[in-house]
């Protein structure tokens, strides 16, 4: 594994073991080179999979982009990081069962909004604002009227 800090090719495992949600294995290193410690964490990913974007461009599935906008969403919301890993991994997995190797952007994007509907509402509108790009006060106005709306069901 190359170190972060002084890119050397070698280091040492120091500590390894499973997250929380024992979705990944967390690996202690130590660089070989600078002697630098730092955390990696390994996943299993089943497929490649490429993110077919809405300007038809493609890339390649980044969970950390996922982690990331729900980590955004829920700041400040009291949301434990467990909870986020939890739905960031359930996102993964349904992308890698699908069965598909090209999965729409706007595919994710849904997911990821069902997913903050359940967990918590603000989040959810922190997203949505972003996602399907509000442009003024009335459209964060309509959104959270349904948004009430699904908590009376």
């Amino acid at each position: 594994m190359r170190c972060p800090f002084c890119a050397h090719d070698d280091s040492q495992v120091k500590d390894s073991r499973p997250t929380e949600d024992n979705t990944a294995i967390r690996r202690r290193r130590q660089c070989e080179g600078c002697g630098a410690r730092f955390t990696t964490f390994e996943r299993v990913q089943l497929r490649e999979i490429t993110v077919l974007k809405s300007n038809d461009a493609r890339e390649p599935f980044d969970r950390l982009k996922i982690e990331q906008s729900v980590t955004l969403a829920c700041r400040k919301r009291g949301i434990a990081q467990e909870r986020i890993d939890q739905l960031v991994s359930g996102i993964q997995r349904q992308i890698e069962t699908m069965g598909e190797t090209e999965v729409p952007s706007r595919t994710i994007g849904e997911m990821v909004m069902e997913g903050l509907r359940q967990l918590d509402s603000v989040a959810y509108i922190r997203f949505a604002s972003v996602y399907r790009d509000f442009g003024d006060a009335k459209d964060f106005e309509e959104f959270a009227g349904t948004v009430r709306d699904v908590g009376k069901h």
